[in-house]
C-alpha cells in the first residue's frame, strides 16, 4: 500500500474520468475559506495525493453548484438514515465520492458499485472496511450486485443511490434499473439526480466543455425537466412516491437556488435532484 504522502497517477477516459471532475469541484469548495458549503477534508487529501493533471478541468467555476447538488443528496440519505438506522446505502456509480464519510451515523452499511477501473482507483486511494463499507466491480446494469446488498437486509432498509449516473444512459435503461430497483427492494429508496434536456441537447452537439476547452463531458444520453419528475412514477407500479428535492441556499446569484425550480427561464436548466419510494411487501431481500 502506499505511503500516504505518495502521490498516486491516475489514468482514466471517458465516463470513468468524470469521477476526478467531480472530485475537483468538491474539493475546490471544501478548500474555500469562510462560507464554504461543503466540508470534505477527503476530497481535499484526494485531489493532493493523485497525479493528475486536474488543470485541464480550468478553473473550477462549477463548485459552488456541485457543492449545492451534493448538500441536496448528503440531506436526503441523512434523512433516510434518520429513518432506518443502520441502513444499508448502495452507491451505484459512485467514482470517489467521499459521502460515507460525510453521512456517516456510525451504523450505515455502504456498498460502492461500479466499473472494475474505477473501483480499482477506488480501493488504490480509499481503501475498503468490510463489513460497512465495501466496493463491489460491476456494472450497475449487471443486477447481480442486489445479490450483494447482504443476507437478512430488510429491502425497506435499502437506498440505493445512483449520482451523475443515470445521464449517461438511454431513458429506457436508466427507468428499467429504477423499475429494477423497485421490484427487488420493496418498501426501498432511490435517489437520483438529472440533467435537463436543454443541458443534454448542448452536450450532444459539443457545446459543453471546461473553461479553457480542455476537458469535455462525455457524451449523455438521457435528460429530464423539473416538470418532468413525477413521470419517474410510471417506470413500476411499485414506485409510491416520487419527490424533487429543494436546493440549498448558496452564495451570491446561487441564493436563488432553493427558488430555481419556480423561476422561468431558470427551471430549464436547472438539475434535478429526485427521491424516489418503493412500496409493496417490505421482507427481506431476496
Amino acid at each position: 500500500m502506499s505511503a500516504e504522502n505518495e502521490r498516486i497517477k491516475v489514468e482514466l477516459e471517458g465516463v470513468p474520468e468524470t469521477l476526478l471532475w467531480n472530485l475537483y469541484n468538491r474539493a475546490e469548495e471544501a478548500r474555500r475559506p469562510g462560507s464554504r458549503l461543503l466540508d470534505d477534508p477527503r476530497a481535499v487529501e484526494l485531489v493532493d495525493r493523485i497525479d493528475y493533471p486536474f488543470e485541464r478541468f480550468g478553473a473550477a467555476s462549477m463548485a459552488q453548484w456541485h457543492a449545492l447538488r451534493i448538500r441536496c443528496l448528503d440531506d436526503e440519505v441523512r434523512r433516510f438514515l434518520a429513518e432506518r438506522p443502520g441502513g444499508t446505502v448502495v452507491a451505484l456509480g459512485e467514482g470517489l465520492e467521499t459521502q460515507f464519510w460525510r453521512v456517516d451515523d456510525g451504523r450505515v452499511r455502504w456498498l460502492s458499485v461500479d466499473l472494475p477501473e474505477t473501483v480499482e482507483v477506488r480501493r488504490t486511494l480509499l481503501p475498503d472496511d468490510p463489513p460497512r463499507r465495501r466496493s463491489l466491480a460491476c456494472s450497475a446494469l449487471d443486477l447481480r450486485w442486489m445479490d450483494e446488498v447482504g443476507d437478512g437486509v430488510a429491502s425497506r432498509d435499502v437506498m440505493v443511490t445512483a449520482q451523475g449516473l443515470l445521464m449517461y444512459l438511454p431513458e429506457a435503461e436508466a427507468k428499467g434499473l429504477i423499475a429494477a430497483c423497485a421490484e427487488r427492494f420493496p418498501g426501498g429508496r432511490f435517489l437520483f439526480d438529472a440533467l435537463p434536456r436543454a443541458m443534454v441537447a448542448r452536450n450532444q452537439a459539443g457545446a459543453l466543455g471546461s473553461s479553457d476547452g480542455r476537458y469535455r463531458a462525455p457524451r449523455w444520453e438521457w435528460g429530464m425537466d423539473v416538470t418532468e419528475y413525477r413521470k419517474v412514477a410510471a417506470a413500476s407500479p411499485r414506485i409510491t412516491e416520487v419527490r424533487s428535492l429543494r436546493f440549498p441556499r448558496g452564495r451570491g446569484l446561487y441564493a436563488l437556488a432553493p427558488l430555481s425550480h419556480r423561476i422561468p427561464g431558470l427551471r430549464s436548466l436547472r438539475m434535478s435532484i429526485i427521491a424516489v419510494r418503493f412500496g409493496g411487501d417490505p421482507g427481506s431481500a431476496e
